[in-house]
């Protein structure tokens, strides 16, 4: 991935969750929030909000007790959590007042308009 991404921050390798995890945190899928999408030139930006009752069903190895929060997950570990969205979408950071809204971003492709010309040299 070209993300900038503290590897210190998450599970050395993804953390598959077990069928009693999985089942703990189904009932709060329907209650994730997805903001609108926003973006600067280089990557495109969403948060994510969990409702906060979910973070207790959630299994303590992807916590953070150091800074009380989430880790950064994988995107198997997001994806198993509920959390829905195209292939691309990192996670990079958790909004430590709110531990409940994670942070992800996408790289933004610079795709030439319709007409434009390339110089292949």
């Amino acid at each position: 991935m070209p993300f900038d991404i503290d590897t210190a921050r998450r599970n050395k390798t993804p953390r598959p969750l077990s069928d009693s995890e999985r089942a703990r945190v189904e009932e709060f899928i329907d209650s994730i929030h997805y903001s609108a999408r926003y973006s600067d030139s280089e990557y495109e930006y969403r948060h994510v909000q969990l409702p906060k009752a979910m973070l207790k069903a959630i299994p303590k190895d992807y916590h953070d007790t150091s800074k009380g929060t989430l880790k950064l997950l994988w995107e198997e570990e997001w994806r198993a959590l509920g959390i829905t969205q195209s292939l691309g979408w990192e996670h990079y950071e958790v909004h430590e007042p709110e531990p409940h809204i994670l942070l992800f971003k996408y790289v933004v492709m610079a795709i030439p308009k319709l007409g434009s010309t390339f110089d292949a040299s």
